[in-house]
This record gives C-alpha cells, structure tokens and sequence, in this order.
C-alpha cells in the first residue's frame, strides 16, 4: 500500500483537498470547514453530480464528496465491489477522526448510508437518503430473492460483450428516466460511458443483491429520506416507501414533487433549501 497522499489545489482562495490513496476504493475532495458532511452519488455518477449542494454549502460545512472506484475516471477494484466501498467508508471515518458526521447519498449512496447506519449506530448523527432505498432489488422484481442475482447472469454477459456504440445506447435510454431536464441527460451519458464495465454490472448485481429491509430496525440515526414523484405519481411512492422503510422506527419523508431520480437536477434550489432545512434540524 502507498501512503496516502493529499494534493492541496490553491488558487486565489484555498481550494478543496482531493485525497487519492490505494488505501480506500474511491477518491474524495474536501471542501470548505466546520461541521463534517460526507456525500456520496449514485450508481455511476461521480461527485461531481453534488456540485449546485457543494456551492450552496461549503461556506458553512466541512463536506467530504466522494468519486466511487470505477466511476469518474477513478481505479477499479476486485469484487465483490459494494462491501469494500462501504469497508473503506468506515475506515476513512475512523481515519479522519470524522466524530459523528452527517450522511447525504443519492439513490445508491443513500441505500449505503442505510446499511452503515444499520452496522454502526453510533457513526453518524443523521443520515439523508435521496430517493434510495434499503432494498432496490425488491422494488424491481416481483419474486425477490437476493440469491438468486450473481455475476454471471446472461444479461451481464450480453452488456459486457456490448460495441461501445451499443452500450451507450443503452445508456442514452437510462438517461431518459433519470432527469425532467434535457440538457442534463448528455451528462448522465457521459458519465455512464466513463464508467468500468465491469464496475457498472457487477456492482449494480451487488446492490441488487443487498437487502437492508429488516436490518432497518437496528438503525438509530435520525433519517430522512427525499423521494422523487415522477414518473410514479405521489401514491405510489409513498406506498413504496412505506413498504421499503416498514423496518425503521421514525424516519422523515419529503416528497420531491415535478421531480425524476436526479433531484440535484430536476430541482435544485428547492432540494438545497430542504437539504439546508434537514441538516440544521436535530
């Protein structure tokens, strides 16, 4: 192992640090001072995805945004690829002397703060969870069972033996269902092109494979969890949160109306200012 190194970006004002180390499966960029907030995006996107959150609150906080391996040009690691990002999370916490941070993950990152929650009652002081769920692979098929997903599935095989034109095909129509906002959807593309194939398969089978819903009851940390309505409709999130989060002893809902899976985007000034709202409330 190299020792960790941290690269200080100054320009006229301090800059963030960006940490990269084979010590940790992902890359992190710290920026601002005071209270300690990590985020972490979703499945294939990089930090950057936070970066309307990072402008609104780095004059007030100290917020640690990670870049997962595989994802936004950051190395590969072996598989199983979801339980060495969330052992490396809780190294990095200790290794930081991080006392009690906050929690914020998009879909993926928020279905990850769940499980560290649920495995480290004491870690953190609050987790936010944006429209991620304890248990993604229930939500998608109807006769769930969480042995019944490996890596090598045929639709795995098929994706991994994909053109590079085909697979961004595919991509393009992910993006469809990810953002209300057009001009975003090349982004989401492109991000998804950057990613390890790899990565981007066998670490969507290790979500799918997670199933958090009856660990939720060992949870104390105050949660709150963000849900888009589209294309669903109000109902049938919150019936989808009811049934995923039934385990958890008190959490706050906030429905993000006229919004898809990508709330940072859909809504931004709206989604800071709640985010503002959930982190200064105890």
């Amino acid at each position: 192992m190299k020792n960790l190194c941290i690269t200080l970006l100054i320009g006229l004002f301090c800059g963030p640090q960006t940490t990269y180390s084979q010590k940790y499966p992902f890359e992190v960029t710290v920026y601002g001072s005071g209270e300690p907030i990590l985020f972490v995006p979703g499945f294939s996107c990089p930090g950057e995805v936070w970066e309307t959150t990072v402008e609104t609150l780095r004059k007030e906080y100290e917020l640690h945004v990670f870049t997962l391996a595989g994802f936004g040009g950051v190395k590969p690691v072996d598989f199983p690829w979801l339980p060495q990002i969330k052992k490396g999370m809780e190294n990095y916490i200790r290794d930081k002397g991080l006392q009690k941070p906050k929690f914020v993950g998009h879909s993926m990152g928020g279905t990850l703060g769940l499980w560290l929650a649920a495995d480290n009652p004491m870690m953190f002081s609050k987790v936010i969870s944006v429209d991620g769920l304890p248990a993604m692979g229930a939500l998608m098929f109807r006769d769930y069972n969480p042995s019944d997903f490996g890596y090598d599935t045929p639709y795995n095989q098929q994706a991994l033996a994909m053109t590079d034109e085909q697979f961004m095909g595919m991509a393009a129509q992910f993006a469809n269902g990810m953002t209300l906002r057009e001009e975003k959807k090349p982004q989401i593309v492109e991000w998804m092109e950057k990613a390890d194939r790899k990565t981007y398969l066998y670490g969507y089978t290790d979500l799918l494979k997670l199933d958090l819903r009856k660990a939720l009851g060992r949870i104390r940390t105050p949660v709150t969890v963000f849900a888009a309505t589209e294309p669903y409709g109000i109902q049938t999130v919150k019936n989808t949160i009811e049934n995923q989060f039934g385990n958890l002893q008190d959490y706050t809902l906030i429905l993000a109306e006229d919004s898809a899976h990508l709330i940072m985007f859909d809504r931004p000034e709206w989604f800071n200012g709640m985010l503002i709202e959930e982190l200064t409330n105890k």
